[in-house]
C-alpha cells in the first residue's frame, strides 16, 4: 500500500488547514461559549465547493476520493470539531445516503440543493432507539389517497437539527406487512424538507462538548411527506440506516483523529515554550514520554482511519467487501485516542490546561462524543466481533 499523499490530497489538506486556521480559529471559542452554530463560517466554506464531495457531478457535486474526505474532516477537527461534525453529517449521512439510495427524481430534486450549500441532516435516534436503532417509535401511515405519508413522533440527537434544510429521517410504516413481526419491520427512510407541514424543531441540547454544533429534537405532528420522498420503497429503511452508519463512522474516526492532532500540537508547542528547572518541559523525561506516546497513538489512528477510508472506496468502486469492520475499528481506536491524547494534553499544560486560555480543555470536552455517537465504543466491539467470529 502506498502511504504517500497524492499531490491533490496535499493541496486539499493545505487548503482546508488554511481555512480552519484563518476562518474557524478566530470564532470557535466564542461559538463554543455561546453554543452558536457556525452558519457564517459554513457559507465561507461553501465557496470552496467541498460541501458537494459526495455528490455526482451531474447533480452539481464535486466528488473526491474517500481518503481526501477523511483529510478534510481531520483538518477541520484539528481546529474546530463542531464544524467538522456539521460537515460530516452533511456530506455523509445526508448527501451520500441520497446519492447512494435515491432514485433519479429524488437526486434531481435534492442533491443540487445540498451541493449548493443548503445544509443536510440525518435523523435515526429517538429517546428509546439509540443503540437499539430498530426500536423506533416514530410512526408513518400512508394517507387514504396514497399520495403521502403522515409522520408522528419525536426524534432526538439530530446534528444540524435547527440549521438543516433537508433531512434523511427514519420512521416505521405501520401498514407494512413486516410491521410488528420483525424488529425492524416497516422501517422506512424519508427525505424530509424543513418547510413541510407538521415539521418543527424542538429542544436544543445543552452539551458537554461540540457546543457550536446544534443538536436538537425534531417534532413530527401529522407531518405530511410525499410518497415520492421515500427512499427505496417502504420497509427498506433499516439497511439504508446501517449502510449510512458504516460510512459515517469513518468520518467520526477522522474527527477523532483531528482532535487528537490538535490537542497533541497544542501540548507540544506549550512544552517547548514553558520552562521549568532551567529548561523547556519538553526536555524533561516525564513530559517527553507523554509527547512521544501522544504522537505515536495519533499516527497509529491516522493509519487506521485512512485504511478504513481506502477500504470504503474499494467497496463502492470495485464492489469489494463491506467496510463495516474497518470503519468500526477506526472509530473505536481513534475515539479512544482522541480522549487519551486530549487528557494528556491537559496534563502537560497543567493549570493552564484547565482554563479556556488554551484549546486543550475544549478538545478534551469535544473528544468524549467520538466515543458515543455513530454507535458507542461498545457497539463498535460488537460489530468487530461479528466480523471476526461470525455465528
Amino acid at each position: 500500500m502506498d502511504f504517500a499523499e497524492t499531490e491533490e490530497q496535499s493541496m486539499i489538506r493545505e487548503m482546508v488547514r488554511d481555512f480552519a486556521e484563518e476562518v474557524l480559529a478566530p470564532t470557535c471559542l466564542e461559538r463554543d461559549r455561546n453554543q452558536k452554530p457556525p452558519l457564517d463560517e459554513w457559507k465561507a466554506f461553501c465557496e470552496y465547493g467541498l460541501q458537494g464531495i459526495t455528490i455526482p457531478e451531474k447533480y452539481g457535486g464535486n466528488p473526491i476520493d474517500d481518503i481526501s474526505e477523511a483529510i478534510i474532516v481531520e483538518e477541520l477537527a484539528r481546529i474546530d470539531p463542531s464544524f467538522s461534525v456539521m460537515f460530516c453529517v452533511h456530506v455523509g449521512l445526508c448527501s451520500m445516503t441520497i446519492a447512494l439510495h435515491g432514485n433519479d427524481d429524488q437526486k434531481q430534486r435534492f442533491l443540487p440543493r445540498l451541493a449548493a450549500g443548503e445544509i443536510g441532516a440525518y435523523s435515526l435516534s429517538e429517546a428509546g432507539a439509540g443503540t437499539d436503532a430498530a426500536a423506533l417509535g416514530c410512526r408513518a401511515k400512508l394517507s387514504d389517497d396514497g399520495s403521502h405519508y403522515i409522520l408522528n413522533g419525536e426524534k432526538m440527537w439530530v446534528t444540524n437539527g435547527a440549521s438543516a434544510d433537508i433531512y434523511v429521517l427514519f420512521a416505521k410504516d405501520v401498514d407494512h406487512p413486516d410491521y410488528g413481526i420483525k424488529k425492524h419491520g416497516g422501517t422506512t427512510a424519508f427525505i424530509v424538507d424543513s418547510s413541510m407541514e407538521g415539521f418543527s424543531v424542538g429542544k436544543k441540547e445543552d452539551k458537554l462538548g461540540i457546543r457550536s454544533s446544534d443538536t436538537c429534537t425534531l417534532l413530527l405532528e401529522d407531518c405530511k411527506v410525499p410518497i415520492e420522498n421515500v427512499l427505496k420503497g417502504a420497509g427498506n429503511g433499516f439497511p439504508i440506516a446501517m449502510n449510512a452508519l458504516d460510512n459515517s463512522r469513518i468520518g467520526i474516526a477522522a474527527q477523532a483523529l483531528g482532535i487528537a492532532q490538535g490537542a497533541y500540537e497544542s501540548a507540544l508547542n506549550y512544552a517547548h515554550q514553558r520552562e521549568a528547572f532551567g529548561k523547556p518541559i519538553a526536555h524533561h523525561q516525564s513530559i517527553g514520554n507523554y509527547l512521544a506516546d501522544m504522537a505515536t497513538q495519533t499516527e497509529a489512528a491516522r493509519h487506521m482511519v485512512y485504511k478504513a477510508a481506502w477500504t470504503k472506496q474499494k467497496h463502492y468502486e470495485e464492489d469489494g467487501p463491506r467496510h463495516s469492520m474497518e470503519a468500526s475499528m477506526a472509530k473505536l481506536f481513534a475515539g479512544d485516542t482522541a480522549m487519551w491524547v486530549s487528557e494528556r494534553a491537559v496534563q502537560v499544560l497543567g493549570g493552564y490546561g484547565f482554563t479556556t486560555d488554551f484549546p486543550v480543555e475544549r478538545f478534551f470536552r469535544d473528544a468524549k462524543i467520538t466515543q458515543i455517537y455513530e454507535g458507542t465504543q461498545e457497539v463498535q466491539r460488537i460489530v468487530i466481533n461479528r466480523s471476526i467470529a461470525p455465528e
